[in-house]
C-alpha cells in the first residue's frame, strides 16, 4: 500500500471519528474507539511434575479433585474410568505444581489393559515426585507390591498416600503399611478431604527445586491445539502419529480417551501443544456417567486452545455429530482446521464424489483450512502445520482501523444496504474491537440485517483473508444528539 493511500485512509477515519461527535455515544462506546492492541500473555517456566499412580479404584482420581479443590478427573465407582496420563495444574502453600492422574496400574495383564499400565510408567518416567495411593481399607495387595518394586527401580521419591481411613479407626490400616518399605503412610480420606493437608506438605517437601523435565520452557509459549471429533475417528492415533510415540491409548473400542490429554510435540521446527479430548457425543444431556462429564470437559478444552483440528471420517458420510463438534469450534471462538482422515484409503472415484459432499456439508466455513491425511500412517501429516499457521494468523490478524473504514466505504458505495420501512441505515464508522477471534464492531443509524452482515463478512474474508478463524460482526445503532 503506498504512502498517499494510507494517509487517504488515515484522513478519512479522523473525519468519520469526528462526525461521530454528532451522535450519542456512551463510556463503553468510547472506550472503545480508544482502544489499544491486546497484548500477548508470555511464556511461563513448567512447575514440577507430581504423578498420582495405584491400582484400579484405590481412589486417585478422588484425590485429584480434593487437591484441584474442583471435580476435574472422571469419578465413577467402576474400576477403569481414567485410561490415560492427564495432567492438571495445582497450587499448595505458594508451590505450582503439575498434577498427573492416572489410569489403574495392574501387572501381567494384555489389550487395553496394558496400555493403560503402560501410560502409567510414562508418568512414573517424567514425574519429579510419584504420589502411590493404596486403599487402606484393603491393605497391601500382591499387585502393590509389585509396583513398589517398580517404584524402586524407576528412583523417583515417592510419598505413600493411605486412602480411604476415615477416621480414627482407620488409623491401624495405615500403619500397617510400613511394611511396604516406602517409609510413613500419609492416612487420608480423598473423599472427605481428612489429611489431605498433611500429605501435600509433604509432597512439597519431596518436590525438587527444578522441574526433571522443562518442555515448556520455550521463547513465545507453544500455540495450543485442540483435537476434536465424535467418538473413534481417529483423534488419539493422529496424537500418537505426531508424537512419534504411542502417547495416548488407542482401541477400536469408541470412547476410550475421557480426559483431555496433552502432550508437547514439535513439528515444523516449533513446539505445539496438543491436547487429545473425548469424543463428543450428539447432545451432552444425553450422555451420562463418565461421558456426560468427558463432554463438558472437551468442551472446556475447546475453549482454553487457540486452534482445534476437527477430524472427520473421510471414509463415512459427514454426521451430524461432525458438524455439531465444528459449530462447537466456531462457537468458542477458535481457530478451526479441518482434517479429513483415512483419505489414503480412498479411491479416485470416491474422493470425487467426497469433495462434491465436502462442498455442500461444509458451505457454512468454507473459509476452514483443510488437511487430507491419514491418523494411523501420519501420512500427509505435515501439511498439518501450515494450516495451522495460517489459522492462526487470521486469528490473530488485525486491520488498521482506516483501511477497515475505507473498505466499507468502498463497500457501501457499491451495495448500499436494503430500504426498511422506507429508510435506509448508514453506517457511521467501524473499529476492530479484538483478535482471536477478529470482533468487528459497526456504528449504524439503524440495524443492519443478518444478510447484510453475513455479505460484510464474505467481503471482508475475500478482501484480508481470514482463513481458518470465525469472525465476529456487531452492530451499534446510535441516534443524533437532541439539540
Amino acid at each position: 500500500m503506498s504512502a498517499m493511500e494510507t494517509s487517504d485512509e488515515t484522513a478519512r477515519e479522523q473525519a468519520l471519528r469526528a462526525g461521530l461527535a454528532e451522535y450519542d455515544l456512551g463510556e463503553e462506546d468510547l472506550a472503545l474507539l480508544d482502544g489499544g492492541t491486546e497484548a500477548r500473555s508470555a511464556a511461563v517456566v513448567p512447575p514440577a511434575t507430581v504423578a498420582v499412580v495405584g491400582r484400579p479404584n484405590v481412589g486417585k482420581s478422588t484425590l485429584v479433585n480434593r487437591i484441584l479443590g474442583r471435580r476435574e478427573a472422571v469419578v465413577l465407582d467402576t474400576p477403569g474410568v481414567t485410561r490415560d496420563r492427564v495432567s492438571y495444574p495445582a497450587e499448595w502453600s505458594g508451590h505450582a505444581f503439575t498434577l498427573v492422574d492416572t489410569g489403574g496400574w495392574e501387572t501381567d495383564v494384555a489389550g487395553l489393559d496394558a496400555r493403560v499400565a503402560e501410560q502409567a510408567e510414562v508418568a512414573i518416567d517424567l514425574a519429579d515426585v510419584v504420589m502411590f495411593v493404596v486403599d487402606a481399607s484393603v491393605g497391601a495387595t500382591a499387585t502393590d507390591e509389585r509396583v513398589v518394586r517398580l517404584l524402586r527401580k524407576a528412583g523417583k521419591p515417592v510419598v505413600l498416600v493411605a486412602n480411604k481411613v476415615d477416621g480414627p479407626s482407620g488409623e491401624a490400616d495405615a500403619l500397617a503399611l510400613w511394611n511396604l518399605g516406602l517409609g510413613e503412610p500419609h492416612p487420608v480420606s480423598a473423599l472427605h478431604g481428612r489429611g489431605t493437608g498433611d500429605l501435600l506438605d509433604a509432597v512439597i517437601d519431596a518436590l525438587p527445586v527444578r522441574a526433571a523435565v522443562p518442555e515448556g520452557d520455550r521463547e513465545g509459549g507453544p500455540r495450543r491445539v485442540a483435537l476434536v471429533g465424535r467418538p473413534n475417528v481417529g483423534k488419539s492415533s493422529l496424537l500418537n502419529a505426531l508424537a512419534g510415540t504411542q502417547r495416548v491409548v488407542v482401541d477400536e473400542v469408541a470412547g476410550t480417551t475421557r480426559d483431555p490429554v496433552d502432550e508437547l510435540v514439535e513439528l515444523g521446527d516449533r513446539p505445539w501443544w496438543f491436547v487429545d479430548t473425548a469424543g463428543i457425543r450428539r447432545r451432552v444431556h444425553q450422555t451420562s456417567g463418565a461421558d456426560f462429564y468427558a463432554s463438558l470437559r472437551t468442551q472446556a478444552a475447546i475453549e482454553k486452545a487457540e486452534v482445534a483440528v476437527v477430524l472427520v471420517d473421510a471414509s463415512a458420510p459427514l454426521t451430524e455429530q461432525d458438524t455439531r463438534v465444528i459449530s462447537q469450534v466456531v462457537e468458542a471462538g477458535r481457530a478451526l482446521v479441518i482434517a479429513y482422515n483415512k483419505w489414503d484409503l480412498m479411491d479416485e472415484e470416491r474422493r470425487f464424489y467426497l469433495e462434491r459432499e465436502i462442498e455442500r456439508d461444509l458451505v457454512q466455513v468454507q473459509w476452514a483450512p483443510r488437511v487430507n491425511l491419514s491418523a494411523r500412517t501420519g501420512w500427509h501429516r505435515a501439511k498439518l502445520v501450515p494450516a495451522l499457521e495460517t489459522a492462526l494468523a487470521s486469528w490473530d490478524a488485525r486491520i488498521p482501523t482506516g483501511r477497515l473504514n475505507a473498505f466499507l466505504g468502498e463497500l457501501v458505495a457499491a451495495h448500499p444496504h436494503p430500504l426498511r420501512g422506507g429508510k435506509q441505515p448508514r453506517i457511521l464508522f467501524a473499529t476492530q474491537a479484538s483478535t482471536r477471534p477478529p470482533r468487528f464492531v459497526v456504528f449504524a443509524t439503524g440495524f443492519l440485517e443478518a444478510g447484510y452482515r453475513r455479505f460484510i463478512e464474505r467481503r471482508l474474508r475475500e478482501t484480508f483473508g481470514f482463513e481458518g478463524t470465525p469472525i465476529e460482526i456487531s452492530v451499534r445503532v446510535r441516534e443524533k444528539r437532541k439539540r
